[in-house]
Formats: C-alpha cells, sequence, structure tokens
C-alpha cells in the first residue's frame, strides 16, 4: 500500500523547511558574531584613544 503523493511533497516541504531554519540561524549567529566584534574593536580603540588624551593632559598640567 502507497501513500499518497501529497504526502510525499508534505514530508518533503517540512524537511526543507528545517534544513532552511537551520541554515538561515547558522547565517545569523555569524552575523551577529562579526558584529559583537565589530563594536568591541571600535569600543576598544575608543578607549586607547581616552587613555592617551587623558596622558596628555595629565603631562600637561604637571
Amino acid at each position: 500500500m502507497s501513500l499518497p503523493i501529497w504526502v510525499y511533497f508534505v514530508i518533503l516541504g517540512i524537511f526543507t523547511s528545517a534544513f532552511m531554519a537551520i541554515k538561515t540561524a547558522k547565517e545569523d549567529k555569524e552575523m551577529e558574531t562579526e558584529w559583537i566584534e565589530k563594536e568591541g574593536q571600535v569600543y576598544i580603540d575608543r578607549m586607547e584613544k581616552e587613555k592617551v588624551q587623558r596622558g596628555k593632559v595629565t603631562v600637561s598640567e604637571e
């Protein structure tokens, strides 16, 4: 006894949907990681710039 053809299409659709969901989640995670690293680098650069400016202010005050 065989299943109707539409059942096979539904099963195929479920697997395709699951695959796409996993693929999209992985891509989103990679993009989020890149964004976090970029923002972290911006923060580090800003902190280093402030440190240099504070060093100049301290030297000029003495």
